[in-house]
């Protein structure tokens, strides 16, 4: 089922939850540990990550340089396979413009299709470490909205072999990723939501966010959404801090702000046990708060551990 179903077929505040692959050589019962837990929230769709391989480039005799992969979370296809399969609830498969070639997009949606597998949500992605900026693949995407077209396009028939005679459709629900606080490369929110316009008109039709610890900026993103004319779902990401290194972390690397009041409670924290319980309160007070607004969907980024969200979920749903 797509998301925007289950969404209007809710009649009370829908919980999911967002995972990581695990790293290259692990197996997926670690996966399957962190979700058992959370089952008892009845998600009806989980997001699985897609991570770009990392690489370093070293140098051999005489000067010249290997290129030597050294971190990578494969898997993303087989774990929604896997999680349909065991828990018979829609998986979200992410898809990156980088790293993927057209082509390469195209036969990871077609495997998609092949699975039942219903959802997707499109993302440029970040540039790899070894860049400043984020760079396409030579024949991929530059933007999200391109590749949401390309998706579209497989909605309606369209492959890029135009030779293909009586091609069959795909019926993809597509999500997109929004900014309440704004991209880190938008000049503005107003320039950020501008672009986020061309996702939807190009076929997106939902809008999860990233992150954020205030519920104000989400509220205020969500009007100037509507504003624009924007009217598909906006799910509210959501993740509890658990330790003090991402007070510098978070800001840092997903250029979002904290709140005064949260970063208080954390400075006075003994340990990251303590800060762990502080990050959990904040996220069970906005969730309340975004629940009793009639939020449709909260959506909570797991990182990969499940017990602070599952003590979050009991407090709440």
């Amino acid at each position: 089922m797509k998301v925007t179903e289950h969404i209007e077929k809710a009649k009370e505040t829908i919980f999911s939850f967002e995972i990581l692959p695990p790293l290259k050589g692990q197996n997926i019962q670690s996966i399957f540990e962190n979700i058992d837990p959370l089952m008892e929230f009845n998600p009806p769709f989980i997001d699985v990550t897609y991570h770009r391989e990392e690489y370093v480039y070293k140098e051999l005799n005489g000067g010249l340089l290997k290129k030597q992969v050294v971190k990578k979370r494969p898997g993303t296809v087989g774990i929604c396979a896997a999680i349909q399969n065991k828990y018979q609830v829609d998986a979200v498969p992410h898809i990156l413009c980088g790293g993927f070639t057209k082509e390469d997009t195209e036969n990871f949606l077609i495997d998609l299709d092949f699975l039942g597998i219903d959802n997707v949500v499109a993302l440029r992605g970040d540039a790899v470490k070894s860049e400043t900026y984020f760079k396409a693949e030579k024949e991929g995407h530059r933007y999200a909205s391109e590749l949401v077209t390309q998706i579209q396009d497989l909605n309606e028939g369209a492959y890029l072999d135009e030779e293909l005679q009586n091609s069959s459709e795909t019926d993809f629900c597509i999500g997109v990723a929004g900014y309440p606080e704004k991209h880190m490369e938008a000049p503005s929110l107003d320039s950020d939501i501008h672009f986020l316009k061309k996702k939807i008109a190009n076929g997106a039709d939902y809008i999860v966010t990233q992150m954020f610890f205030d519920n104000q900026k989400y509220f205020e993103f969500v009007d100037k959404c509507r504003k624009e004319g924007i009217t598909v779902p906006i799910i509210p990401g959501l993740k509890p801090l658990s330790t003090k290194k991402q007070l510098n972390l978070i800001p840092h690397r997903f250029h979002v702000d904290l709140p005064d009041a949260l970063i208080k409670e954390v400075v006075k924290c003994k340990d990251n046990k303590e800060v762990r319980q502080v990050g959990i309160d904040w996220c069970i007070q906005q969730s309340k708060e975004l629940k009793k607004a009639g939020i449709p969907v909260l959506h909570y980024y797991s990182m990969g551990k499940s017990d602070n969200i599952q003590q979050i979920a009991k407090e709440v749903f």
